[in-house]
């Protein structure tokens, strides 16, 4: 009886052990994680000097992000050690002495059609950086950047994806067809 049916349970502990390595192996093999570059605390920056996300993560005049702040931003406050931590005399020591641009990993890079703007739902639909970014600005850590081996676009957990942009979309009544973020 076990030889009749030997071919079909062949095939189908393969086809078994195929779906768990798409579902399982795959996505783990095709991503890498990868640290930033600097030990950086938005907990100490919000509660010892008072910053807010806009003060470092700025909309320009035209209407879009700056994203991550260059060494300026930084050096305008740290020239000299504010306090006395050894991670902050280290980013002192390897960037803003030298004067070296951080090599910031990006946390969501997506394919060029892809259109988001700060901008709009920042000035136009009135949403705090929490209710995209959630607890990120109270964080004492930067979570490492996620990153596709094959296409280098990056996502990460920490951020919101496509399904989370539609559900907030839903729910708020705003556009939602693919031309509304895709060109």
């Amino acid at each position: 009886m076990f030889e009749e049916h030997r071919g079909k349970i062949l095939f189908l502990a393969g086809m078994l052990a195929a779906l768990t390595a798409g579902w399982r192996v795959f996505p783990v093999a095709r991503y890498q994680t990868v640290a930033q570059p600097v030990d950086f605390s938005h907990k100490i920056h919000a509660d010892k000097a008072g910053a807010k996300c806009e003060d470092c993560h700025t909309i320009r005049d035209d209407g879009t992000f700056a994203g991550v702040p260059t060494l300026d931003k930084c050096s305008s406050c740290h020239a000299q050690p504010m306090g006395t931590s050894a991670r902050e005399k280290q980013f002192i020591d390897r960037y803003v002495t030298p004067n070296r641009e951080i090599p910031w990993q990006v946390y969501v890079r997506q394919p060029q059609n892809v259109y988001f703007s700060h901008a709009f739902h920042v000035k136009l639909a009135h949403l705090d950086c929490h209710q995209c970014h959630g607890a990120q600005g109270e964080s004492d850590t930067l979570p490492p950047a996620r990153i596709e081996r094959i296409s280098s676009y990056s996502g990460s957990p920490h951020f919101q994806d496509m399904d989370a942009c539609e559900n907030c979309h839903r729910q708020r009544g705003a556009a939602n067809s693919c031309l509304a973020c895709h060109k």
